[in-house]
């Protein structure tokens, strides 16, 4: 009997690519320490109006709008104006983008290795949402990282 192949294989992963598999929360704690320690990212905290804002909305809400706005503007193989497509204030996913090296496909690459052109796999996209909201979480509650 021949084993068929996968059912369901991720259809963003070139064929011999191994699945990518999210780090655990040490892992992706010690992968913001160094990015944030990069002189440009960290310049980059939650003020003023960006941080009422995700006081007021809350993780769940913050999570939501973060997986959306990587959807339309991360998550596509070629984003619309990639490398200028991440506003540096507005709403606190923004600036987390540019404090984490989520903010286009370029540093994606340089910062998590997520290869460029190509659409984001399921597991990558919540892996980005997952790096934004931690480092937000972080600057919520003071984290002295």
């Amino acid at each position: 009997m021949t084993s068929s192949p996968d059912p369901d294989p991720d259809p963003g992963l070139d064929p011999g690519q191994a699945p990518f598999t999210p780090p655990s929360r040490a892992a992706l704690d010690a992968r913001l320490d160094s990015i944030t320690r990069q002189p440009f990212r960290a310049k980059f905290h939650l003020r003023g109006r960006d941080r009422v804002t995700a006081g007021l909305k809350g993780p769940a809400t913050i999570r939501w709008h973060a997986y959306d706005l990587i959807a339309g503007r991360l998550a596509p193989a070629r984003p619309h104006k990639d490398g200028k497509q991440t506003p540096y204030r507005g709403h606190p996913v923004f600036v987390a983008q540019h404090a984490t090296g989520t903010c286009c496909r370029t540093c994606l690459l340089r910062c998590h290795g997520i290869p460029k052109d190509r659409e984001l796999t399921r597991a990558e996209h919540v892996y980005v949402v997952d790096v934004i909201c931690r480092w937000i979480e972080r600057e919520m509650t003071g984290d002295p990282r």
